[in-house]
């Protein structure tokens, strides 16, 4: 079994390689895309994300591969602009979603896990006397707020957030850079999310869904990436939004070093404390995916109360 503490961490890795019309196989220990134009190798050990778009066809030697590295295998729409499925990542460890599970189900320390959201989306403490409906009516006017400042700065006419995924070029260009920058952020924040070991629906403010804590997540990115970058890009031409709006936030993504960061707002917002984590059992899940978990057993605490 390979040891995957020898694999890049997140941090460090490639954010995403978009893939469509392609055939998707291993070779030796990487892998290799094959299409029309010819072959180009992959390096899988330090990539985060392979979105595969439509007319893709992978090999169960090239999932294997990518499943050893920790990459996270997301099945997309055309220009990575829907999510139909995805594969898990590197981490075989439970701790981290049954803490999220844990506070997820409280409705007290959830309440505190959405304020700390909001602290870090406002970048300052809310008053803890606001109900949640109006620290929303807060969000959203941030929000709207961006959409004008991006609008004025870049000249781009802005009359709303306005798209129907089912009629994707009705929408105008700005509302499709926008849909596109989205998508790919969520991918990313949906890579990040699995390779820390937690699940992408259990979601604190969105909830309800399989991709609730995704869209958690991503929300705390969106004024600072993908707004600015879905205005520049049609500031500078109407043609090709998507593609080009994916080369910009993937260049920002970089240069701002998200990856280096959504995993410790993770922590930090769920309060997880990596000294908590079971020592004994940690390093052997990791290591070795079939071996056995340790079996529950009820705190002293609990066992006192449910006998008095």
């Amino acid at each position: 079994m390979r040891d995957l503490h020898e694999l890049p961490k997140l941090r460090d890795s490639l954010s995403y390689v978009y893939v469509e019309q392609a055939l998707v196989n291993r070779k030796d220990h990487a892998i290799e895309l094959i299409d029309d134009q010819g072959r180009v190798m992959l390096p899988v050990a330090s990539l985060c994300v392979l979105l595969l778009g439509p007319g893709t066809s992978i090999t169960h030697a090239a999932v294997k591969v990518l499943a050893e590295s920790g990459c996270t295998i997301v099945w997309v729409g055309e220009d990575a602009t829907r999510c139909y499925g995805q594969g898990f990542g590197e981490t075989r460890k439970a701790y981290h979603l049954l803490k999220q599970a844990e506070l997820c189900t409280s409705p007290e320390r959830r309440m505190e896990v959405v304020l700390r959201m909001y602290r870090q989306r406002f970048g300052y403490d809310l008053d803890r006397s606001l109900s949640v409906e109006q620290i929303r009516g807060l969000e959203g006017v941030r929000i709207r707020r961006a959409y004008v400042d991006a609008s004025r700065a870049s000249g781009v006419e802005w009359t709303g957030r306005h798209y129907d995924r089912s009629q994707w070029q009705s929408a105008d260009p700005i509302n499709r850079a926008l849909s596109a920058a989205n998508a790919l952020l969520n991918g990313l924040c949906h890579a990040a999310i699995v390779s820390g070991g937690y699940s992408p629906a259990l979601g604190f403010i969105h909830t309800g869904k399989q991709l609730s804590f995704v869209y958690d997540v991503s929300d705390l990115y969106k004024v600072e990436f993908t707004i600015p970058s879905a205005f520049e890009v049609v500031r500078q031409s109407a043609a090709g939004v998507e593609s080009r709006v994916r080369e910009m936030c993937r260049d920002r993504f970089r240069e701002a070093r998200l990856l280096e960061r959504i995993l410790p707002d993770i922590d930090e917002i769920l309060g997880v404390n990596e000294e908590d984590e079971q020592p004994a059992s940690a390093l052997d899940l990791d290591e070795d995916s079939g071996m056995p978990t340790p079996l529950w057993e009820p705190a002293v605490s609990d066992a006192v109360s449910s006998v008095s």
